[in-house]
């Protein structure tokens, strides 16, 4: 049986925690932000927990993490 390949695009943007879930960083903080108030550009620095929905796709492209 062949190895799966992780996806490299992939594994540099996901984390898991402890738990088994997947932690990203929010979008949209890269530039552009003089329009952004100061508690939106502070909002986006934190990570979160991915989606449910999504967790089931990332946990096949991303096999060994």
């Amino acid at each position: 049986m062949p190895k799966v390949k992780t996806k490299r695009a992939a594994a540099k943007r996901f984390k898991k925690t402890g738990t088994g879930k997947l932690v990203r960083n929010k979008a949209y903080k890269s530039h552009i932000l003089t329009k952004k108030t100061t508690k939106k550009k502070r909002e986006l620095r934190k990570s979160v927990v991915t989606d449910q929905t999504n967790s089931k796709n990332m946990k096949k492209v991303l096999p060994y993490l």
